[in-house]
């Protein structure tokens, strides 16, 4: 299950950095918030020349599986 509706709608890269942001407030605190803000935004700056579309299907993909992770453990911890 995906951290927050509309994760099946995620189909460019601009859609999963707005994604990716949303699910950021979700964490518990603040300097967590701001951590992952942060990997997510150098996360898009390391691929931003990245033009195989299949190579972008699938980092929007593990994207997606990442943060579900990361979600579920602070909530299990």
């Amino acid at each position: 299950m995906p951290p927050l509706p509309g994760a099946e709608l995620v189909h460019s890269p601009l859609q999963l950095y707005r994604y990716l942001l949303r699910c950021c407030k979700l964490l518990p605190s603040k300097s967590l918030q701001h951590y992952y803000r942060h990997a997510v935004k150098q996360s898009f700056r390391v691929h931003a020349d990245e033009d195989d579309p299949e190579r972008i299907q699938n980092i929007i993909k593990r994207a997606i599986e990442d943060v579900e992770w990361v979600l579920n453990k602070v909530r299990f911890t």
